[in-house]
């Protein structure tokens, strides 16, 4: 193992005034290289949209010039007449369609208290007493709501999950649940495909190969085919970062259905990542180590035996994407309070698959003097202006933040939205931020009470 640039560059941390407390974030060397072969590179993303404005109907406070729309909130019909539109929305995803419409799957987070579940539709649903699943909107060119309608139910805590290059949605259970435990039929913590035109052309079919385990978000790598996975699980050792090599990479719609083979993340000399510090920190030769049992049958697979070298774990393993010819991926926080071996508020990572390279490229706090009072990155994409955004999954007031191409940290959205009291204000984390292929519309969830937006305005400035 060798390790690279843990002194190379001065820590940077720039700080944006939004109307609440700044975020404290540092940088190695320009952020350019999150967005190096992306369309988001072609644009400037180099400041903020100024501001938030307070919204008068007290939901979403945004930039000036900028409006949303509320396209779909928990409790009301879904338009498919299948039931009522679920709660706990959480990750998401904006698919082309044709004519210029626009087609969202979005993830429904319901444990087995889930308080409106996904509508149980035959053909769609794989057991009759989970909660979670997916939901399917057709928009119109102007956002308007085409149609609403589940995509799969029967599912367990579908946190986030991600595109592929094909056109379809992998939506993950973050849970271990097996047959048994707490009403469930059938054993949980697996992905699915869901295809967003035609959810019936996937069904509810697990993918087993993909493993077993709390389950967060997936990224593919476009050109080899591999499906890179976080793990976010609530209780030590932490979870791992995996890749699933598929039998036939790149297959198209129901290709990982074929199996594969499941490998978890080893950086010598790193149990732990949030060990790490420094932003530029990268280690080379990071090793992939095949899951002894990716089903879990008797041990959750992060308590496995993966040899005398063990294998890296890391607290609250989140929002995962792949840009340029690299995979990032998210630790919200980490706290030794927890069981964690060291304290940070969130860190971005970057591996290069073709240098077997990992390299730590983003660190919120805890050493920056202005904090959030959540300070946890979680959804992340890339922004139509170039830049990052960012959902916050906090206590307190919680935002959409943007991160430009220099390092600049701004507001982009404000959920206004009190489910606490007058004395306690909380407020629901964001979940789910993507944009229209177009890169017009950003479309970002709030997950309390379920809310899906559409945000509009000058993007481009």
């Amino acid at each position: 193992m060798t390790e690279t640039g843990r002194t190379a560059t001065t820590r940077r941390q720039v700080l944006a005034g939004t109307g609440a407390l700044g975020l404290g974030i540092a940088f190695s060397g320009a952020l350019s290289e999150l967005f190096a072969g992306t369309a988001a590179a072609q644009t400037t993303g180099r400041t903020g949209y100024g501001p938030l404005v307070p919204d008068p109907q007290g939901v979403l406070d945004l930039p000036e010039g900028f409006r949303y729309r509320i396209l779909s909130r928990e409790g009301d019909p879904l338009r498919s007449g299948e039931g009522a539109v679920p709660s706990n929305h959480d990750g998401m995803s904006a698919f082309e369609g044709r004519g210029g419409r626009v087609h969202l799957v979005r993830n429904h987070e319901n444990r087995h208290s889930g308080r409106i579940p996904v509508p149980a539709v035959e053909g769609l649903t794989y057991d009759p007493a989970g909660k979670g699943g997916c939901t399917a909107l057709t928009l119109d060119s102007r956002n308007h709501v085409l149609s609403e309608r589940v995509a799969i139910a029967g599912t367990a805590v579908n946190c986030a999950g991600g595109p592929t290059p094909w056109g379809t949605w992998l939506t993950c259970e973050e849970t271990e649940d097996k047959a048994g435990t707490n009403g469930y039929a059938k054993d949980h913590g697996f992905i699915f495909e869901v295809d967003p035109v035609d959810p019936r052309r996937t069904g509810a079919v697990p993918l087993t190969a993909m493993g077993r385990f709390q389950h967060e978000a997936i990224a593919v790598d476009p050109r080899r085919g591999v499906v890179y996975e976080t793990e976010d699980a609530f209780d030590r050792p932490f979870g791992l970062f995996y890749r699933f090599l598929p039998d036939r990479p790149l297959g198209g719609r129901g290709s990982l259905r074929a199996g594969g083979r499941l490998q978890a993340m080893r950086v010598p000399g790193v149990p732990d990542l949030s060990t790490v510090q420094d932003t530029g920190a990268a280690f080379d030769r990071v090793e992939w180590v095949d899951v002894p049992d990716p089903q879990a049958a008797q041990t959750p697979i992060r308590l496995q035996d993966f040899g005398r070298k063990g294998i890296t774990h890391a607290q609250k393993l989140e929002g995962c994407y792949w840009g340029g010819r690299s995979v990032y991926f998210v630790s919200s926080f980490a706290r030794t309070g927890d069981g964690s071996a060291a304290d940070h508020f969130g860190q971005v990572w970057r591996y290069d698959p073709e240098r077997r390279r990992l390299t730590l490229v983003v660190v919120f706090g805890p050493d920056t003097d202005v904090r959030l009072p959540g300070e946890s990155p979680d959804n992340i994409c890339l922004a139509a202006g170039g830049g990052l955004m960012v959902c916050e999954d906090g206590s307190g007031a919680q935002h959409v933040y943007g991160v430009t191409r220099r390092g600049e940290v701004y507001a982009m959205a404000r959920n206004r939205q009190n489910i606490g009291t007058p004395e306690e204000p909380e407020f629901g984390e964001f979940a789910g931020v993507t944009f229209s292929p177009d890169g017009d519309t950003m479309y970002v969830n709030c997950y309390t009470p379920g809310t899906t937006f559409a945000v509009t305005g000058p993007w481009r400035r």
